[in-house]
């Protein structure tokens, strides 16, 4: 091993224990001679580190592209950056850590643990296998973090520190404790930290730094992605990964801004709250998580009134649960229209035509959504309008109707109390909450290409027909028996779910039991308050179901059972009797 090779190595450990010191330091209450030491740790730490970057770029085989030195140069200066204010305008005789210094430990972690050649084995792993363990270990570290003393203010018990970080990871949103009174600003940290890892997936983020840093990976890494992003090509893997890091971060700046111009200073004790409600709510929004820091969500006083504030959150988690592929197909459309269309007809030039921009896939998301959110609007608005709307205007009835009918597509903000809806819009929310968000999206359910699907296999059946087709597209066989699957595993997920909850909880109300499992299988976060009642099995329970709700029961399948590698031969065929 090279000298070069041995130092990147050591510089490795070396943050990986910061890590872990990290972690002490922030979840553990210390005295001053243990501050005194992790104070000097961390600048011996950050000094290594320095020296470790500026070493390899004298190293004659190292040659990174531009934008890593780019990269590299500004974690230089933040490093001096740190220690300088850290020393000469903080300092203190308690010895307090900047905050920026924990954000650089992480950053270098980061770029080293990206520097290092991971090669995924598929004879070892195959994609779901992967993508299942990624969530696994993300919940298990989630979980022990919530159980550090200072994540907490009075301590939490394991299965309600299991119980929130799969709630978090599976960007669900159910909730066993308060999140805003029981945690304080470092748990809220922790949970909003697997809510981002989890709604977007922790290999996206690993993979696409790993890609970043090292400029290029192996062709079995690429298989293996290939799966996991849903990428159509193999050179489009990595484009896809910096895509859905840069729309997710970009559209969560966005949506963080405008909430927080959008909301009422004054029932915040200091700005620094309102800035990180602000983040917090933007990144769960987009995420479909459903987490909030208020008690009751948005019907608590000061916020179920604030329809500016409401439309903006509808905005971000309707654009997290259209689906990464409709986003980028709909900007390349936009693209086309302004580039090839509306600037050459300005400039009287050539139009340059290019047909079927917008594919069988968005055509088939996009009308379903548009179907879902007029229909379950109009329900909405009917049966609520003197019941749970009736506080609002006539203004406020509209945009809490479809905020009602918006948020069930797993999204699990409220801005009325789901226990007091009529019978009829409880089963239309548990509809919408079944079928989900789209394909791709940071949402669960079914999704809306499934039920699409199916329904358009209904039509086609009466109509005589042997194939399903729209949009003069024939929809492969394949899509419509995965489509019939999903559904078939749904509910049968969700039917032991229920029948599970029945039995061993002390409720009888079915109605709320069911609303339950089915909120939970589609990572929604709705309840009619039956969650923080729930025992420790009832919650155990519930776990599992979320967890299997995020990973998809089909990918659950797929990693269990072998995949069968020759089907080269057929069998008679022969129908079966079925109606």
């Amino acid at each position: 091993m090279s000298k070069s090779k041995l130092l990147n190595h050591l510089t490795f450990c070396l943050l990986v224990i910061a890590i872990f010191v990290l972690i002490f330091d922030l979840g553990f209450n210390k005295n001053l001679y243990i501050r005194q030491i992790l104070f000097w740790f961390y600048h011996i730490s950050l000094g290594i580190s320095f020296l470790s970057i500026l070493f390899r770029y004298f190293s004659s085989s190292y040659s990174p592209k531009l934008s890593v030195k780019i990269f590299d140069l500004f974690l230089l200066i933040v490093i001096v950056i740190d220690v300088v204010v850290n020393n000469f305008f903080l300092y203190s005789p308690s010895y307090v850590i900047h905050p920026l210094i924990y954000i650089t430990f992480f950053v270098l972690f980061l770029r080293e643990l990206s520097d290092l050649n991971i090669i995924f084995k598929r004879s070892y792993f195959n994609p779901a296998q992967l993508f299942i363990i990624s969530f696994l270990v993300l919940i298990l570290l989630g979980t022990g973090l919530l159980m550090l003393p200072k994540a907490t203010h009075e301590g939490i018990a394991f299965i309600d520190a299991l119980f929130t970080a799969t709630s978090a990871v599976c960007v669900t949103g159910l909730v066993v404790v308060d999140t805003g009174s029981y945690f304080t600003g470092f748990g809220h940290t922790i949970i909003l930290i697997l809510v981002q890892f989890g709604g977007i997936g922790i290999m996206t983020f690993t993979t696409y730094f790993s890609y970043f840093f090292r400029g290029g990976t192996s062709y079995e890494n690429h298989l293996m992605l290939k799966d996991i992003v849903s990428a159509d090509k193999l050179s489009d893997v990595f484009g896809m990964l910096k895509k859905i890091i840069f729309f997710t971060v970009g559209i969560e700046l966005i949506g963080a801004i405008f909430i927080f111009f959008n909301l009422d200073q004054s029932v915040f004790d200091s700005g620094s709250d309102q800035v990180f409600f602000a983040v917090f709510h933007a990144i769960s929004g987009f995420c479909n998580a459903g987490f909030s820091t208020l008690k009751h969500g948005l019907v608590e006083v000061g916020f179920r009134f604030n329809y500016p504030l409401q439309l903006i959150l509808m905005f971000l988690f309707v654009l997290g649960g259209i689906g990464f592929p409709i986003l980028f197909n709909a900007s390349t459309y936009l693209k086309h229209q302004i580039f090839h269309k509306w600037i050459p007809q300005r400039k009287k030039k050539t139009v340059v035509h290019k047909p079927w921009i917008i594919n069988v896939n968005t055509r088939i998301v996009l009308t379903t959504t548009l179907i879902l959110l007029v229909g379950g609007t109009f329900l909405f608005y009917i049966f609520e309008y003197n019941n749970t709307l009736a506080p609002h205007s006539g203004y406020g009835k509209i945009v809490a109707a479809v905020f009602g009918a918006a948020s069930p597509r797993t999204a699990g903000f409220n801005t009325v109390p789901i226990e007091v809806l009529n019978l009829h819009t409880i089963m239309i929310v548990i509809f919408l909450m079944w079928i989900g968000a789209s394909p791709g999206s940071t949402g669960g359910g079914i999704k809306t290409s499934t039920i699409a699907l199916a329904t358009l296999n209904f039509f086609s059946l009466a109509r005589g027909k042997d194939r399903v087709e729209v949009y003069k597209r024939e929809i492969s066989h394949n899509s419509i028996r995965r489509a019939f699957a999903i559904i078939s595993l749904s509910l049968i997920v969700t039917g032991t779910s229920t029948f599970l909850l029945i039995t061993f909880e002390d409720n009888d109300n079915l109605i709320a039991l069911a609303f339950e499992a089915f909120s939970a299988y589609s990572t929604t976060g709705l309840s009619m308050g039956v969650t923080p009642e729930l025992s420790s099995i009832g919650k155990l329970i519930i776990t599992i179901t979320m967890f299997i709700g995020r990973v998809s029961m089909i990918n659950f399948l797929v990693a269990l059972l072998r995949t069968v590698d020759n089907q080269s031969y057929h069998y008679p065929t022969e129908s079966v009797l079925i109606n």
